[in-house]
């Protein structure tokens, strides 16, 4: 679209400071302060209760989680319950949607899933997102049943235009931390990751790679 994109890789970042962050972000682009950007991070463990989440999709009590280093918080992006942990690469674009003409936000939606087939493509695994389903999916040819294994979330939030919150893709984070909830709210999903799928095929620098390969993606689609 010939405006200027920023993509800044912040490390592991607090979910509760990353927030701040965010609205920050928002304010200065909301006021020509600052251009577009992508945050890229990583969170310690957390569990996020969206816009439409329930309760009973949170599978331990408050103490377990205390217990076991989780944090709980309720947040304004659209979407059910998610988690985030270390190895997970979570991208929060900061995007004024009306500059660039694009206020459809289910196309938005759909340009995130896309960057994040293109990005997993580029790794060799292959995924695909589906209708009526938000995120990406991985499967293999010789699958024909739907969706099974999820391995990115997608949650976003708007104001005045201006996206906010974002994705989260699975590369190497451990998935024991998803047993605590009902991820998105899809009882019949498995999470899964990039390590995962891949096996002993994962490179050795499998976590640098992808945070190039999705930069890579989104400064493709929006730079």
């Amino acid at each position: 679209m010939g405006s200027e994109l920023r993509i800044d890789w912040l490390g592991r970042v607090p979910y509760l400071e990353a927030l701040e962050l965010q609205a920050k972000c928002v304010e200065a682009r909301r006021t020509g302060a600052a251009p577009d950007r992508l945050l890229l991070l990583e969170h310690p463990a957390v569990i996020t209760l969206g816009r439409s989440a329930r309760r009973e999709h949170l599978r331990v009590s408050g103490a377990e989680l205390k217990a076991r280093g989780i944090a709980v918080h309720e947040v304004s992006r659209g979407g059910d319950v998610t988690y985030h942990g270390p190895g997970q690469l979570v991208g929060y674009p900061i995007l004024d949607l009306a500059a660039r003409g694009e206020t459809d936000v289910h196309r938005y939606l759909r340009s995130l899933e896309e960057i994040l087939v293109e990005a997993l493509g580029g790794l060799g695994v292959a995924a695909e997102a589906f209708p009526g389903l938000t995120g990406v999916f991985a499967h293999s040819a010789s699958e024909t049943g739907g969706p099974a294994r999820k391995i990115a979330s997608i949650g976003v939030g708007l104001r005045h235009w201006i996206t906010c919150h974002g994705f989260a893709l699975n590369v190497c984070v451990d998935l024991a931390g998803f047993d605590a909830i009902v991820p998105c709210g899809l009882h019949a999903v498995e999470m899964t990751s990039v390590a995962a799928e891949m096996g002993s095929d994962a490179p050795a620098d499998l976590w640098g790679r992808a945070r190039e390969l999705v930069a890579r993606a989104v400064s493709r689609r929006w730079s």
